[in-house]
């Protein structure tokens, strides 16, 4: 029995799913960025007049909307957010739908240890992943290019989606940590997207309140925020440290307590 086709096969009609609403999301994304720049109305001094709270909640002030990178720039903060809830919601489920679904014995009858149960598994996820990640990369650079007017786009999108997929690795291996340590695997979902939300708005807290900037290290969306990659320093040293130090832990612990537990079959 391979684990990791069974896992692939499990999940391909989910990822086909995500994919084509990640699709959407970048076409529709800026096929407004069209009609707002065929307006004839400058977008900068159109988002300029929303209050701080709403330039916030969009991601606007630094970007230069009137070019297809920088609107691209505002959009990703909503990309990643869709594809982190994608990791959340399989890593938790990957490791515990055999419990929920009552199929359990059948996984563990067979002579396969639970090591290479939970490697497969996680190979299975990472994959999954990989290729929401390229699908989102590809029709990014596709769609962004077509209106980009002659501006070189793909370096910085490149850039985002590198740091886009480190932020799914962090929230999907914290959701599997989450779901080996749970003892009910119904709840390991719903306790991982209030994780994934709680970082979200302490990320926009964090945005409309500069005092509290130092708690942008218990927020994964400030690792690796669009203004921060395309515009500012890129990729922080700090954060990729921390980011490498998450995803292991996660792995750790999702090891450590899926071989503990007792499964519920």
């Amino acid at each position: 029995m391979n684990v990791f086709i069974v896992e692939m096969k499990a999940h391909r009609n989910v990822l086909i799913i995500w994919a084509v609403g990640i699709i959407f999301m970048v076409v529709a994304g800026m096929g407004k960025y069209v009609a707002l720049s065929s307006s004839g109305q400058s977008m900068n001094d159109l988002f300029a007049q929303m209050p701080k709270s709403m330039q916030t909640l969009f991601g606007i002030g630094i970007f230069d909307l009137s070019k297809a990178s920088g609107y691209y720039g505002m959009l990703f903060l909503y990309l990643a957010l869709m594809a982190t809830i994608h990791a959340i919601m399989l890593g938790a489920n990957i490791i515990s739908k055999e419990e929920r679904d009552k199929t359990a014995e059948f996984l563990f009858s067979k002579p396969i240890s639970r090591n290479k149960i939970i490697t497969a598994k996680l190979a299975a996820a990472f994959m999954n992943i990989l290729i929401f990640n390229i699908i989102t990369l590809v029709s990014s650079i596709v769609v962004v290019g077509k209106y980009s007017k002659g501006e070189s786009v793909s370096g910085e999108i490149i850039t985002l989606m590198v740091g886009m997929f480190v932020m799914q690795l962090i929230f999907m291996f914290t959701s599997t940590a989450i779901a080996a340590v749970s003892k009910n695997p119904k709840t390991a979902t719903s306790i991982s997207t209030a994780v994934l939300l709680i970082t979200y708005i302490l990320s926009m807290v964090i945005d409309l309140n500069g005092k509290l900037i130092n708690l942008k290290y218990f927020t994964p969306f400030k690792y690796y925020e669009a203004k921060n990659l395309i515009l500012g320093s890129g990729f922080q040293l700090s954060f990729v440290i921390l980011s490498i130090v998450i995803v292991l832990s996660m792995i750790k612990t999702t090891y450590v307590f899926y071989k503990r537990r007792d499964l519920s079959i």
